[in-house]
């Protein structure tokens, strides 16, 4: 006698999964990968291997013998995580330090939540700012890039170091730029300094765009972001060009593109809703930009994102995602 199985409805498959989604960010994330690679060299390396295996094993061993539930690290998240924990730090990074990132970014952001769907903080970004915290010094030590074997290349402020530096001690912009060289299609092709992330804007780009074709991701919380930086930047530049940066450096500079392409577009830790993710990626570049002008430290991108996950369960309550079936 055959029996009639009932299920909660709707009753839609979709030919992705988790692992499917995962491994499409893991590709998107290969041009950055590589440029960082060949500018960076064989520190870079170091500090990939060791990121990525850290969140990969570490998630094994929790899950396996802390949590007594089967591996989950074959949904590719675990790697993801540890892929951009990397392209968020110094090439220069030790390795145990680097390892301490992963520590914090899976025990603690991640499975202490409950693990992948259930955590309220981007990974790797708790990661790194955990890093920032505990060792300034370290999470501070920038290097310019010195192509493949340029592992002795000197250490050097990011643009937006250099900038917020010779402000305070009375330049003005257009003096800094001038004397350090920078331009923006230096920023777009291959910038001088910073994370591994920060390298080329172009190599990250090239990868949001594969997200957007593969429909892993939708547009609307990057494009929100970076209109509001944007105008928030054009606003202080037409008051004060000699003290504040303009749109187009602001864009291009720091770790805009990799947090707004990446990290603030995280399924879980963004909201569900299109209207509730446009608030989202507002909050996320109004509070970039005051902490580049007015705070201490001269990048706000990675707090800015914390800061607004954690609105998230609110804005998702404002911002109801249309029920199934009603109009």
């Amino acid at each position: 006698m055959n029996r009639l199985l009932v299920s909660p409805n709707p009753h839609i498959h979709a030919p992705v999964s988790t692992k499917s989604l995962m491994r499409d960010v893991v590709i998107a994330l290969m041009p950055a990968v590589i440029v960082s690679v060949l500018f960076y060299g064989l520190g870079e390396i170091v500090v990939l291997a060791t990121s990525v295996i850290s969140c990969v094993l570490l998630e094994y061993l929790i899950t396996r013998y802390l949590l007594k539930k089967p591996s989950t690290i074959g949904d590719w998240s675990a790697a993801v995580t540890g892929i951009l924990l990397a392209l968020n730090l110094p090439s220069s990074t030790p390795w145990w330090i680097v390892f301490l990132g992963a520590l914090f970014a899976i025990a603690v952001a991640k499975m202490t939540f409950g693990g992948l769907g259930q955590n309220l903080f981007n990974p790797a970004i708790a990661g790194r700012v955990f890093l920032l915290v505990s060792f300034p010094a370290a999470m501070t030590n920038w290097q310019i890039p010195g192509g493949l074997f340029g592992v002795d290349a000197a250490s050097g402020a990011t643009p937006l170091g250099l900038i917020n530096e010779g402000i305070m001690s009375g330049a003005s912009i257009q003096d800094i730029m001038a004397e350090n060289g920078f331009s923006y299609g230096q920023m777009l092709l291959a910038n001088v300094g910073g994370s591994v992330g920060e390298i080329s804007a172009l190599a990250l780009l090239a990868g949001f765009v594969y997200l957007l074709v593969r429909k892993v991701i939708r547009p609307h919380i990057t494009l929100s972001i970076w209109a509001t930086v944007a105008l928030t930047s054009l606003i202080f530049w037409l008051a004060d060009p000699s003290r504040f940066t303009d749109p187009v450096f602001n864009l291009l500079s720091g770790g805009m593109i990799l947090g707004s392409c990446f990290m603030a577009t995280d399924y879980v830790t963004s909201p569900m809703s299109v209207k509730g993710g446009i608030v989202f990626g507002i909050g996320i570049g109004f509070i970039t930009m005051m902490i580049r002008y007015f705070g201490s430290y001269p990048e706000g991108m990675s707090f800015a994102i914390l800061i607004m996950n954690s609105t998230v369960p609110l804005i998702n309550r404002w911002f109801h995602q249309k029920k199934y079936g009603r109009k």
